[in-house]
């Protein structure tokens, strides 16, 4: 998953430590990460964290509920009662034994679904509760923590930017790389990795459900709908600086307007986090 994932050129941990058929959760994020952490800095080296699922981030910084290990036939269980009733029907059978997970949750967010019904099936304790009675420290504390967001100005910008992107990962190959994964025969729509964004869509496509026009306006839409989630999300950040930027990538001031010291992106970064150079 290369293209449509926008997996970097240039060396990063956890990248290509799963294959698409296997489940990857925040917990997991949190181990795996803070693993790296200390690896890195243990070679003298400044730790990085750069992307923008948030729910991980959160995980990391804030620390998460400790909670049942995933089980594979409840799993399965759950996604066939999925895949015969909709996950609007599970959904619906969460709130009969969790309402306060099921109205956080969205009826169609199935990877959320699964694993908040999985939880009180493997426990029979709703996940509210194991959130409410459990919940741990940050894995980060002791650590010094500096977090930026970088983001266009113009809401226009963004829009244009990922319409512009998607057409890239299309003439880049991103169909034959989704069709690859389609002819496995081991992989299916419900699996949180061909749910990702883009995928699902041209998963649909292959699935003679839609034109590659149409899923590729829905995949636009739907990135336009996960970048609006995460500004969001980040508009609610406690202690985050802000990089703004105008549509030819300089930075801008937090009013919108030009500094009068022009910086581009890595140096206003490198600014606002104190240091001259990155190791």
């Amino acid at each position: 998953m290369d293209i449509g994932s926008a997996k970097p050129e240039y060396p990063h941990h956890l990248v290509d430590i799963r294959d698409p058929s296997e489940a990857y959760s925040a917990a997991d994020f949190v181990q795996d990460a803070i693993a790296a952490i200390e690896e890195i800095r243990a070679r003298g080296r400044t730790p990085l964290l750069v992307g923008g699922t948030m729910l991980y981030f959160k995980a990391l910084l804030e620390g998460m509920a400790e909670m049942p290990a995933g089980d594979p036939a409840i799993r399965a269980e759950i996604e066939s009662m999925a895949a015969e009733q909709g996950w609007p029907h599970v959904h619906a059978e969460l709130a009969k034994v969790d309402p306060e997970s099921a109205a956080r949750i969205h009826p169609n967010h199935s990877q959320r679904l699964e694993r908040a019904l999985e939880v009180y099936r493997a426990s029979g304790v709703p996940m509210s509760e194991w959130h409410a009675r459990q919940a741990q420290g940050s894995p980060l504390a002791g650590y010094e923590v500096r977090q930026l967001a970088i983001c266009p100005w113009d809401r226009a910008v963004l829009h244009e930017r990922i319409a512009l992107r998607f057409q890239h990962m299309l003439d880049a190959g991103f169909l034959a790389e989704v069709g690859t994964l389609h002819e496995r025969g081991d992989l299916h729509a419900d699996l949180p990795a061909i749910r990702a964004v883009g995928y699902r869509q041209l998963w649909q496509h292959l699935a003679g459900e839609c034109t590659l026009a149409e899923a590729a306006q829905s995949g636009i839409a739907a990135t336009r709908q996960l970048a609006k989630r995460q500004l969001t999300w980040l508009r609610k950040w406690p202690d985050l600086e802000w990089i703004f930027t105008d549509r030819e990538g300089n930075v801008l001031e937090s009013d919108g307007s030009e500094p009068e010291e022009k910086l581009t992106v890595v140096a206003r970064a490198l600014k606002l986090l104190g240091s001259d150079t990155i190791s």
